[in-house]
């Protein structure tokens, strides 16, 4: 008899469900999006009842075709790095302010007035930042001390989600070590960050493994979500680890890149990657035993949304026309630019930027125009500037391990010409997976598998994707990339200090 694992993938543009086999096939999978509210310039919200509906809707779809029954476990993968407030009930008191938000900019100042930034580092294995969920919650103590009165827990996207189907408070490593406040030398909450941040460690759930079985689904989600009360419900990691189970990346020797609203470049390794300027982050990986190094970069598929809806009007309406996928018809005036885009130069910072930049008030920009740029220059130059920033973090974990291979996921990687310009800036194979954006909740299901036991180890990932398209590059390209490279760095280093004037605009 068959068994299901379902699996939820808590992503920035909405919820995507997956039903798979014990077998690794993939039976079904359901979508339900909800918004994002940005403002303030870098502010960045959503409501944590949205999440609800969306994984109770794409639920009820998926498991009416199935007997609830033989779904042996539940296991959502989530974006990191979030604070959403909840009281003693679980309810949300305010809404999330999610990963790429930046306002707590004053509080991560505050703790380095206290501590290096090296030893910060050291503990946490992240920078200090306003990206982060500690500094989100001092935001909310700082700025809404009613809300932050009433708060009996801060909790992650998934963690606020797996409360609602079980009654339990818990978060898993992965997701822990991207609050930072979780020691990742000693897998718990740093008493000394907690200490410099003036929070009381009550606030922060439970740390566990990906792999424990959290509790149960409640009478009251069942009737919500159509799955069987008593459905086991696994704790399941950070979206960032479960993409790296989804992708095969569970040993060392590994590397992917996840391509959606957010990009970043991860590897598995046994011992953190510690860089000396503290530009890419480590994490606990949902594979017991690993860590899981990447470089994060705000804005890639976001930055690539931004060129369809405010200049590719004309493709917009063609596709509509002919019943095509906009990015397609983009694609193909990409191919009428040469690589370097006729010396056109985009920089793809349109919320601030984490790796390498680490710099909140960065902006995107165009270098270069001139009255010989044409229209395929712009668009070609914007999937550039996306490859251009995560080839410098590629670059950065060269340094230390040696990357012959990047799989690539997420809906960017469809686009055979992004594969093109990231194999000829990254120097390397680009290999494509036969599943791309179900990867990350099917790294979920094989850690609600493995805490079911259903799986004896994240091995069995092998049963579920197979690589069906290899890129190398071209070397003619990748000349031109290195030599591109050095003066896309410069860019932006020569407006770091319009990026702090221009700040004072910002409504």
């Amino acid at each position: 008899m068959t068994t299901y694992l379902l699996a939820h993938d808590l992503g920035t543009s909405g919820n995507k469900a997956t039903l798979f086999t014990d077998e690794g096939r993939l039976v079904a999978s359901r979508t339900c999006s909800y918004p994002t509210r940005f403002f303030h310039g870098n502010w960045a919200e959503q409501e944590p009842d949205d999440w609800w509906r969306a994984v109770c809707a794409t639920t009820r779809e998926l498991v009416a075709d199935v007997d609830p029954g033989r779904i042996a476990c539940v296991a959502l993968s989530g974006q990191m790095m979030g604070c959403t407030p909840v009281d003693a009930e679980g309810r949300a008191l305010r809404p999330s302010i999610i990963y790429c938000d930046q306002r707590a900019e004053e509080q991560a100042h505050s703790i380095l007035q206290r501590i290096p930034m090296a030893d910060f580092y050291r503990i946490v294995g992240h920078r200090c930042s306003a990206s982060y969920s500690l500094e989100k919650l001092m935001w909310v103590r700082d700025h809404e001390p009613d809300v932050f009165r009433r708060t009996d827990k801060t909790l992650c996207a998934k963690d606020f989600i797996n409360l609602r189907l079980t009654g339990e408070v818990a978060t898993d490593y992965s997701d822990a070590s991207g609050t930072n406040a979780f020691d990742l030398n000693s897998f718990c909450w740093s008493d000394e960050v907690l200490r410099l941040a003036k929070l009381d460690v009550r606030l922060f759930p439970p740390a566990r493994p990906s792999t424990d079985i959290l509790g149960h689904v409640t009478p009251e989600a069942a009737a919500a979500t159509g799955l069987r009360a008593g459905t086991p419900v696994a704790v399941g990691g950070g979206d960032g680890s479960c993409a790296g189970v989804g992708v095969g990346c569970v040993k060392p020797g590994s590397t992917y890149n996840y391509l959606g609203s957010s990009s970043w470049i991860a590897l598995t390794v046994d011992r953190p990657i510690v860089d000396p300027q503290m530009r890419t982050m480590n994490w606990a990986h949902c594979v017991p035993g690993y860590l899981h190094p990447s470089g994060t970069m705000q804005a890639a598929g976001s930055s690539f949304q931004w060129l369809q809806e405010t200049i590719c009007t004309l493709e917009q309406q063609q596709a509509r026309e002919a019943g095509v996928d906009v990015y397609e018809l983009i694609n193909r005036q990409i191919e009428n630019s040469l690589p370097g885009a006729g010396g056109l130069i985009f920089l793809p910072y349109m919320l601030g930027e984490r790796t390498p930049r680490w710099n909140p008030k960065a902006r995107g920009a165009f270098i270069g125009l001139s009255l010989a740029t044409r229209r395929e220059d712009v668009l070609r130059a914007v999937l550039e500037g996306i490859s251009l920033n995560l080839g410098m973090i590629v670059n950065i974990f060269r340094q230390h391990v040696p990357i012959d291979a990047v799989t690539v996921i997420g809906g960017g990687a469809k686009g055979a010409v992004w594969r093109q310009i990231l194999a000829d800036v990254y120097g390397c194979e680009i290999r494509k997976l036969n599943v791309l954006e179900e990867a990350t909740s099917m790294g979920a299901a094989v850690v609600g598998g493995v805490a079911a036991g259903v799986f004896d180890g994240f091995d069995v990932i092998d049963r579920f994707v197979r690589v069906d398209d290899v890129v190398s590059p071209n070397p003619v390209n990748q000349a031109v990339y290195e030599r591109l490279m050095p003066i896309f760095d410069r860019s932006y280093q020569a407006l770091v200090d319009v990026y702090e004037d221009l700040a004072g605009f910002v409504s």
